[in-house]
């Protein structure tokens, strides 16, 4: 079990529930413009917020931004240790950075030395796409034993400093190396690892992406904190995470899970419209934390049985459903009052949380 540090008043790792993060896409100097995003994003669920750094002008920001957060925040810091050190007076939660490219030995070191003073914790990023050089012409490409090297080269390049409150991540677009890479990250050390593949494509196919990589390894116990790429609005990435972490059955993330049925010959109503209305009126209503199993089914032959796991739910007959509760009906509802009925029994449960 990986080493635990923490993060403003979000623990990593050691069996803390993993936590869902996201990046701004506004520019930081624009504080608030900046602020405005991080409360979205946190409203959505977002546990840690990082900024891009690459600037005197967004660094100088930091401290007010920060002062304004309701959730921990993290400068992602490159070429400049200059930068990462006016982050950590700031009173930045985190700082990442990679070794490789942050400067000199000394600047390293400077770094180390600030963040350790102040109980900062570094991650340690390696991405695929910024792989040091001999790396690349000892693999011949960004392999998943390139990362891992290069991961644990900067690791050591950090305790060489007496620093070791650091978070890693390796990671790749390519969804198996970045699954191998964190094998071998996970096998070699103990400590915690942020997991995701980067620049992993729009909202479809960068769902799929890191969700085929997120199943493969937390199943397997690897991963502390995640991040969702997508080349989307960041609150997408947030929903997309917790939605994955809930299919996970992840400590921490209980949450709405909609069943439904793929529709055949035998459906009896517009289950397709039904469940994408009704998905609409979850994301209308802030229903997605109700700890709630529905279905929706497309018939009353199979219905009940299929999702007698499910809290309640309705199949689906001609021009009206039955509703039912642990598989056992209980009366009947029409075709147009599917979607109130069930946002209804929702918002009574949210009102008992």
């Amino acid at each position: 079990m990986a080493g635990q540090i923490t993060v403003g008043g979000v623990a990593i790792g050691a069996g803390a529930p993993v936590s869902v993060q996201s990046m701004c896409n506004t520019k930081t100097e624009d504080i608030p413009a900046t602020v405005a995003q991080i409360k979205r994003l946190a409203e959505a669920g977002c546990q840690i917020v990082r900024l891009a750094v690459p600037s005197a002008e967004a660094a100088a920001a930091l401290g007010a931004i920060r002062e304004q957060s309701p959730v921990p925040l993290v400068a992602d810091i490159h070429f400049d240790y200059r930068l990462a050190l006016t982050a950590a007076e700031a009173g930045i939660d985190k700082i990442r950075i990679n070794p490789g490219n942050i400067g000199s030995e000394d600047g390293v070191r400077a770094v180390a030395k600030a963040c350790l003073s102040r109980h900062i914790p570094i991650r340690i990023g390696v991405n695929g796409g910024s792989l040091e050089k001999h790396l690349l012409e000892k693999y011949g490409s960004p392999a998943p034993e390139a990362l891992f090297e290069s991961a644990m080269g900067h690791l050591k390049l950090l305790e060489r400093y007496g620093f070791d409150e650091v978070v890693i991540s390796v990671k790749s677009s390519d969804v198996m190396k970045t699954v191998e890479a964190n094998r071998y990250i996970s096998e070699n050390c103990d400590f915690p690892l942020h997991i995701g593949v980067t620049e992993a494509g729009g909202k479809r196919q960068g769902i799929i992406k890191n969700a085929a990589a997120l199943g493969a390894l937390i199943s397997s116990g690897i991963g502390d904190t995640v991040r969702i790429s997508l080349t989307d609005d960041p609150l997408e990435e947030v929903r997309a995470a917790k939605d994955i972490l809930r299919s996970l059955g992840c400590p921490g993330h209980s949450g709405l899970e909609i069943v439904s049925c793929p529709t055949c010959g035998r459906t009896g109503i517009d289950l397709v419209r039904l469940v994408s209305e009704l998905e609409a009126a979850v994301d209308r209503e802030g229903l997605r934390d109700v700890p709630c199993r529905v279905a929706v089914m497309g018939c009353a032959v199979n219905g009940p049985g299929e999702a007698r796991e499910a809290d309640f739910g309705v199949a689906g007959g001609k021009g009206e459903a039955l509703f039912f509760e642990h598989g056992q009906i209980m009366g009947k509802i029409p075709e147009d009052g599917i979607v109130p009925f069930i946002t209804d029994c929702l918002i009574s449960r949210k009102e008992k949380m």
